[in-house]
């Protein structure tokens, strides 16, 4: 058990949620499911709280009403090796939700998702601030993050 597990709060939806998020990441899975019974507060067989991997990361989920709700204070950022995960998880993730810039995205049940290549940190981290500069430019003009304009910048600033 890992020593520290993100805790989802959702107003209903918990069960539905971690069903998706399963679905859309590989190595994941549905663990623990606990039911409501007639003491209630949730109606009868409604899951009250949930537990699930992706990708190995462990969750907590909780149908706990609609008194809290997710912000993009909070999120969760995925490195992605190629443009094809990007591509992939930012359509299925966004599906019903919103899309924003440089790589950020809420889903459905409003939690908010980085999809990010691991060659962009890379490249930020370039010990040539014109490159790191270059780069960051191009990336703040995206939405969902595009591996071949990023090299574009990242070559542009090599000639610089």
């Amino acid at each position: 058990m890992q020593k520290i597990t993100p805790f989802l709060w959702f107003d209903g939806k918990a069960e539905e949620a971690m069903n998706s998020y399963v679905s859309i990441f590989k190595n994941s899975r549905v663990g623990h499911v606990s039911r409501y019974g007639d003491a209630g507060p949730g109606p009868k067989g409604s899951v009250m709280s949930a537990t699930f991997q992706l990708d190995g990361q462990e969750f907590f989920a909780l149908n706990g009403g609609p008194k809290y709700s997710f912000t993009p204070a909070i999120s969760f950022f995925v490195n992605c090796a190629t443009q094809e995960e990007v591509d992939e998880l930012w359509e299925k993730l966004s599906e019903g939700g919103f899309k924003h810039r440089c790589g950020w995205l809420q889903d459905k049940y409003g939690l908010s998702w980085q999809i990010i290549p691991s060659l962009l940190g890379e490249m930020l981290q370039d010990k040539n601030p014109v490159i790191a500069q270059n780069v960051m430019k191009a990336m703040l003009q995206m939405g969902k993050i595009d591996i071949k304009t990023l090299k574009q910048a990242y070559d542009q600033g090599e000639k610089s």
